[in-house]
């Protein structure tokens, strides 16, 4: 989600807005240490005067300088608050101190969360690839640090299984992340130990390197399952080598990890959850919804099944239409409306498709997501 026209509510000090976790803005005029989040669970540690006043731009410059990002892509990252209830990317005149105070604010107009969801939520300061920067630019970066930087953040997007893919996909990032690990050279027998000790959910995604496990799932179809995926690990691995048959450099593996991401139309979108309907199958059975997750990018939308991680569908801008609405009379959710020419039995239609704003699926928080301000002290080296 973008907050570029979001017209924010008013800080107050004596609402529901008011963190628990940010220190009172009397003390802000003092230096105040900050971390800013960076896919890969790592973190910029800052020490920053004025926190109250100081904007997204002003920051900008500090982590930049920080992870050594060249000027020339400088415009691929963007400042985002996110908490598993709302991602906003900021804009450069905005004040991440003061969208903290405000979050509940900003929770209960942009969000369907219940009251007990959005008063323990809190949100952490990231700094990730900016929604709007043009795949075709990121494809012309050299710079190493840069590289890794998005390739954490699309490889997270991958074992999450935010980036749908199919096994061709999921296999050859999988090796291509072992490679920039453990490099080329491993062997079979070398190949095998490194995967039982990095396990599988760190290379593969989580919905594949489980399965679907439940009673009927014998353990002996749990090792050959396991087998059956070390195989086409081992097998995509092989594959990566230089024309001389010496190793890659990291820059190459990065390239071609991003690269084969870049294949996948949603990459590099912004999520946001929601429901859809689905179609009765019967006179008797109830009609029940689908859980969703949105994707918009500067291409189109992209409508994903959160439960059997695969896209229901995908639209370029040019091919669809569409509307927002809020009708509160009737105690629903924003709606999102597609319209777009669609098919039935070979005869063309017009489809019309409601996407209803849902909470976050996922109820449990990451460790790291909060954004605690606190008084840097004098003995503090």
């Amino acid at each position: 989600m973008d907050g570029d026209d979001c017209n924010f509510p008013p800080d107050s000090s004596d609402d529901h807005s008011q963190r628990g976790s940010v220190a009172s803005s009397a003390t802000l005029s003092r230096a105040q240490d900050v971390l800013v989040y960076i896919c890969g669970d790592s973190a910029v540690h800052l020490t920053v005067e004025g926190l109250c006043s100081v904007s997204v731009q002003e920051l900008g410059r500090s982590v930049r300088e920080a992870l050594h990002i060249p000027e020339s892509a400088q415009d691929a990252f963007a400042f985002w608050l996110c908490s598993p209830l709302l991602e906003l990317q900021l804009k450069a005149r905005h004040q991440p101190y003061k969208l903290c105070r405000q979050w509940q604010d900003l929770l209960y107009r942009f969000t369907e969360a219940s009251e007990e969801d959005i008063s323990q939520d809190e949100p952490c300061l990231q700094y990730r690839r900016n929604v709007f920067y043009p795949k075709s630019k990121e494809l012309q970066i050299d710079d190493e640090g840069v590289l890794r930087l998005l390739y954490e953040e699309a490889r997270g997007n991958i074992l999450t299984g935010r980036y749908p893919c199919d096994p061709e996909h999921w296999a050859g990032l999988g090796a291509l992340s072992l490679a920039l690990d453990e490099g080329t050279g491993l062997d079979g027998q070398q190949f095998s130990t490194t995967i039982r000790k990095k396990k599988l959910s760190s290379l593969l995604p989580a919905h594949v390197a489980m399965g679907s496990g439940g009673l009927l799932s014998t353990l002996r179809g749990k090792l050959s399952r396991q087998t059956g995926l070390e195989q086409n690990l081992m097998a995509e691995y092989r594959k990566i080598s230089t024309p001389a048959g010496n190793s890659p450099e990291p820059t190459q593996l990065l390239h071609q990890y991003l690269n084969t991401c870049h294949s996948l139309p949603y990459y590099g979108c912004a999520f946001f959850f929601g429901e859809i309907d689905k179609p009765v199958q019967g006179i008797l059975q109830r009609a029940k919804r689908k859980a969703v997750s949105v994707g918009i990018c500067l291409e189109g939308v992209y409508v994903m099944d959160v439960k059997e991680k695969h896209v229901l569908l995908g639209l370029q801008f040019n091919e669809l239409s569409w509307d927002h609405s809020y009708p509160e009379e009737q105690g629903d959710s924003h709606i999102l409306w597609l319209e777009f020419d669609g098919d039935e039995d070979g005869t063309p239609v017009n489809k019309l498709l409601k996407i209803s704003s849902a909470p976050c699926l996922s109820k449990t928080k990451p460790e790291h997501c909060t954004l605690r301000f606190k008084e840097r002290d004098s003995t503090h080296n």
